[in-house]
């Protein structure tokens, strides 16, 4: 197979455009990249090199591949199964002398949150990711290793720190993109009438602020496993760089959680602005009601039957039962402008 020297992954399409397979891989001798090999050739670099370790890609159209991979890494079974389909949780699993790390990656696409998954094999002397999905290009990473000769001495394990910092790093501007919403959604919430609508947006952030913190919440047990467990694949050397992407999750939640707290506020707010305008409509409908109320109980004892009326017979009965009415009713609309009721 011809290798591509180019990372597995682009952006922002979900499935690519090629009509091969893109598959990275490249061997690593003494922390430099020592060349792009054919991926048959693995097994001749892991058995005749022992210094070598091997760094392998692929994305949702090479996956056929699993099966070769895992001839020549020794790969558990169970893990392939899982690499192989999408929608798995972020986790860690441990196989013995194979980790099994599934990473969730976010992209914002048209304004809206698109999920895509990073699942990770390490071994003492190799890593391999699988790509599903939406995920910005994983070239950076691989600049970013290639730069740090020493570091990547120390094996595999900062290779797989570079690409789940990197992930992780990703978080950031996604919360941030979701603030500035927040942000416009909060200001209209003062400056308009009710809308269903602002409401829908509302519960719709606050719905992808929970997908969000699903995503970024489980690193915590990963990062944790990974500074206190498999001394065996990861060198303490590089365990501190784990607890630097902990602290990283650590200020994410904290972010995501702190911004669904708000938009549970706004949108308790909005619910009491709207019972607010509905009490301001209920007091004017009362205050004219009962402003009404006087002319309608006055004039209508001349619609009744009477057979001693004695202001029937008097000439200025009319025009003061009318002023009176007038009086009354001009009483009552000061008195509920005073109190702010019209």
């Amino acid at each position: 197979m011809t290798v591509v020297p180019s990372p597995v992954e682009a952006i922002p399409s979900q499935h690519s455009q090629q009509t091969s397979p893109v598959v990275y891989c490249a061997a690593y001798l003494h922390g430099k990249k020592l060349a792009d090999i054919p991926i048959e050739a693995i097994s001749d670099y892991l058995e005749n090199r022992q210094d070598v370790f091997i760094w392998v890609g692929l994305d949702e159209e090479s996956l056929h591949l699993l099966k070769q991979m895992q001839e020549e890494f020794g790969l558990h079974p169970l893990a392939i199964e899982d690499a192989q389909v999408a929608h798995q949780r972020p986790k860690l699993e441990d196989y013995g002398e194979t980790l099994f790390i599934v990473l969730r990656t976010v992209y914002l696409l048209d304004g809206r949150l698109s999920f895509g998954e990073t699942h990770l094999f390490l071994g003492e002397r190799f890593l391999l990711s699988v790509r599903h999905g939406y995920s910005h290009s994983y070239q950076r990473v691989h600049d970013r290793c290639e730069a740090m000769p020493d570091q990547m001495a120390e094996g595999p394990g900062f290779a797989m720190y570079a690409l789940m910092d990197f992930v992780v790093d990703n978080y950031r501007p996604i919360v941030d993109a979701l603030e500035e919403r927040f942000g416009a959604l909060e200001d209209a919430l003062f400056n308009a009438r009710f809308s269903r609508e602002g409401l829908q947006n509302l519960y719709e952030l606050k719905r992808e602020l929970l997908l969000l913190r699903n995503a970024v919440v489980p690193l915590i047990d990963v990062c944790n496993a990974l500074v206190r467990f498999h001394t065996n694949i990861i060198p303490r050397e590089t365990r501190v760089y784990y607890r630097d992407i902990h602290d990283h999750v650590i200020r994410i939640i904290e972010a995501v959680d702190n911004m669904r707290d708000m938009v549970t506020a706004a949108m308790q707010v909005d619910l009491a602005l709207v019972t607010v305008g509905q009490n301001e409509i209920v007091k004017k409908l009362a205050s004219w009601g009962a402003i009404l109320a006087i002319p309608t109980m006055v004039f209508s004892l001349y619609g009744m039957n009477f057979k001693n009326m004695p202001e029937l017979e008097w000439v200025w009965a009319y025009p003061a039962s009318v002023g009176f009415v007038l009086c009354a009713c001009v009483f009552l609309y000061r008195q509920f402008k005073r109190v702010e009721w019209l």
